[in-house]
């Protein structure tokens, strides 16, 4: 066996590239300035609190801001309520006021068409409702004058029931406002409102 000396061009050759500069600045020591940790810790959460509580109400008043200008407007509240002379509406006779965008029905029953109302069997009705259970006041009768079934305004003093009628789809309602014939689901329905000034005054809304 014969051994072959390494040449020199296979001999091992390390590199470092490393150099250390001699003219490189030296970190300084900050340990003498950090004198309380604890007091350190204290002032960082004190100032992330305080930055949370200002975020908040930054956050708090600009959604304020923002609802503010979703709210409604003077002249749409105003028509929130609607006030009515009752005084000028002879008995027989209907009134329509417009209430919210929607036309309203007042209707001022004669004594006939009161017993009318309550005398019929409103069991057998589909949508069941009493007379009673409609007004506040017998002679008073007041309702949204909007179908319940696709929301056309019925025409007063017409239909098989001396009531409403609704021509776009043939809807009759009796002289309290309920549905008797036609594709119409439920009755008119009766808006909130109240008597004032002894009666003479109606509020809707």
């Amino acid at each position: 066996m014969t051994l072959v000396a390494k040449s020199s061009l296979f001999q091992q050759r390390l590199i470092h590239t490393s150099v250390v500069r001699k003219d490189a600045p030296e970190v300084p020591d900050f340990s003498k300035y950090r004198t309380n940790i604890d007091s350190n810790r204290a002032l960082s959460y004190f100032v992330v609190g305080s930055l949370g509580v200002l975020s908040a109400s930054v956050a708090k008043s600009s959604v304020s801001e923002f609802l503010q200008t979703m709210a409604a407007s003077a002249d749409v509240l105003a028509l929130a309520k609607v006030e009515v002379d009752l005084t000028t509406i002879p008995e027989g006779k209907n009134v329509i006021i417009k209430w919210r965008g929607k036309p309203v029905f007042i209707r001022h029953r004669t004594a006939g068409e009161i017993e009318e109302a309550r005398s019929a069997n409103w069991k057998s009705f589909r949508d069941p409702q009493s007379d009673e259970d409609r007004v506040k006041k017998p002679e008073w009768l007041i309702m949204l004058g909007v179908c319940t079934h696709l929301g056309c305004v019925p025409i007063g003093e017409a239909g098989d029931y001396g009531g409403w009628f609704c021509p776009c789809h043939g809807s009759h309602y009796d002289i309290s406002g309920r549905a008797r014939k036609g594709p119409a689901p439920l009755n008119l329905e009766v808006p909130a409102y109240e008597f004032t000034e002894a009666d003479s005054k109606l509020v809707i809304g």
